[in-house]
C-alpha cells in the first residue's frame, strides 16, 4: 500500500507564563495566545483508503482541546512550564495515531515534536 501523510488543525485560546525563563524576559509574565495545533499522521492506507479517519482524530482531540481552551495552561497537569514545545509533546503523548504535532503560538512562531 502507498504511504501517505494527513494533517488536521485545531484552535484554542489560552493564557500562560514561563516560570523557567530569567527575570525580565517578557514571557515570564502572564499573557495569552490564539494557539493552533496540527496533528500529523503517517502510514499506509487502510481498507477504507485512510491513514486515519479525520473523525477518529476529532474524537481524540476534542476533549484535549477543551481541557486547554480558555484556561491558564500552567494549571493543566503536565504543563507547568508550557512552552510551545512542551504543549506539542503534551498532545503527542495523548494522540496515539499522531506521528508529529506542531503548535503555533501566533502566525509566526511554532514548535514541532515527533515520534
Amino acid at each position: 500500500m502507498p504511504h501517505a501523510t494527513i494533517g488536521r488543525s485545531y484552535r484554542f485560546e489560552s493564557a500562560h507564563f514561563l516560570p523557567k525563563v530569567p527575570e525580565g524576559h517578557r514571557c515570564r509574565n502572564l499573557h495569552g495566545h490564539n494557539y493552533r495545533v496540527e496533528i500529523v499522521a503517517e502510514g499506509s492506507l487502510d481498507g477504507r483508503g485512510f491513514v486515519k479517519d479525520f473523525a477518529e482524530i476529532d474524537a481524540q482531540m476534542s476533549p484535549l482541546v477543551a481541557q486547554l481552551d480558555h484556561k491558564l495552561l500552567n494549571e493543566v497537569p503536565g504543563l507547568d512550564n508550557p512552552t510551545a514545545e512542551i504543549i506539542a509533546r503534551w498532545f503527542l503523548d495523548r494522540v496515539a495515531s499522531a506521528t508529529r504535532v506542531r503548535v503555533w503560538e501566533n502566525d509566526d512562531c511554532w514548535a514541532e515534536v515527533g515520534r
